[in-house]
């Protein structure tokens, strides 16, 4: 049964249920498809119909994106299967050629599913760009469920991120720092969402069909939320920051849900914000946040601390929070890092 959510959370319509993708593509006249090689391997055979051509992820940079769609031929629907840059992809190429798109999420570590631009990089720099609604957005709990299942549970990386963030963005309201106004019923909503996490989590931990569904409800219900206000300050504070000066310093790429995590649990720790219960909570689903788990170095991630509040303040887009309140010191790094595991 195909269901009608509110036009706010980006989805037209959502699919979702036990190999729900079957025949999915069956009657369409012409239809592209963009994936990589192991989700088309596992999608292919389910979905029907006959694409006039499937495009492989190769670079998110614009001009090979571009590129890619400039050898398309005409289209009037983009089937996007996958992860983040599949879904993405096909978002990009749905955005220019006004074309229907049905996305089929593989794995739910990422957002891109219910987002409605892409994240293009430009010169190295991921930017967002266009907008895209799934019609349907498809939910295969077989298909999700093939994907390995620490990669499915990073999803509510950018959920229990409202922890962190609402606090921050509350933070930025007392020291007259606030770009958004601050709304008592946003903060409700956000930690509405956060609860319905918590509530779910035996089955976000064991990655049952009602686990599956938090997660993308929950992504929805962000959506919801952030889309008429413009921002998405509810979900996006001090973690993403340590999340991004650890990317540029390191140059790699890091699962994402994991990378927040770690952010969720240094920062929950300088805000003095509920840091055992979060915790908890996050090794109760098997959130792998540890340092160990994305090979980051002790050094690095204390290199990286000791430069946090200079990275923020030379990044003028980013938001007032704890970091720019509290002192970052040597005692309180080797503090913080000292339980964590390398």
């Amino acid at each position: 049964m195909i269901e009608k959510p509110d036009p706010t959370t980006n989805v037209i319509s959502l699919l979702s249920g036990g190999d729900v993708s079957k025949n999915i593509c069956e009657g369409l006249k012409s239809f592209i498809v963009t994936t990589m090689p192991i989700p088309w391997e596992l999608a292919k055979g389910r979905i029907g119909g006959n694409p006039i051509r499937i495009v492989f992820v190769d670079s998110m940079e614009r001009e090979r994106v571009e590129q890619q769609l400039e050898e398309l031929p005409e289209f009037e629907c983009v089937v996007a299967i996958g992860g983040g840059q599949a879904i993405d992809l096909g978002k990009y190429f749905s955005w220019k050629r006004k074309a229907r798109l049905i996305t089929i999420p593989s794995v739910i570590s990422v957002d891109a599913f219910v987002t409605p631009a892409a994240a293009i990089r430009i010169n190295r720099k991921v930017e967002y760009i266009g907008k895209s609604s799934p019609d349907p957005l498809v939910i295969d709990y077989d298909l999700i469920r093939t994907a390995p299942v620490d990669l499915n549970i990073a999803g509510v990386g950018d959920l229990l991120s409202i922890h962190t963030a609402v606090y921050d963005w509350e933070i930025a309201a007392k020291n007259g720092e606030n770009q958004y106004q601050l709304h008592q019923k946003t903060v409700d909503q956000a930690y509405k969402i956060l609860n319905s996490i918590i509530d779910h989590s035996e089955d976000i931990r064991n990655l049952t069909n009602k686990g599956i569904e938090a997660i993308v409800k929950g992504y929805m219900e962000v959506n919801r939320v952030c889309l008429p206000e413009g921002h998405y300050r509810i979900e996006e504070g001090s973690e993403h920051y340590l999340f991004y000066e650890l990317e540029e310093r390191t140059g790699r790429a890091y699962i994402h849900g994991h990378i927040i995590g770690l952010g969720i649990y240094i920062m929950s720790h300088l805000q003095k914000n509920k840091h055992e219960r979060i915790v908890a909570l996050m090794d109760k689903m098997r959130l792998k946040y540890q340092p160990k788990d994305m090979k980051i170095k002790p050094q690095t991630l204390i290199d990286s601390l000791h430069n946090l509040q200079n990275y923020v303040s030379e990044r003028k887009d980013l938001w007032y929070t704890v970091i720019d309140q509290e002192a970052i010191t040597s005692e309180w790094i080797s503090c913080v890092t000292s339980e964590l595991e390398f």
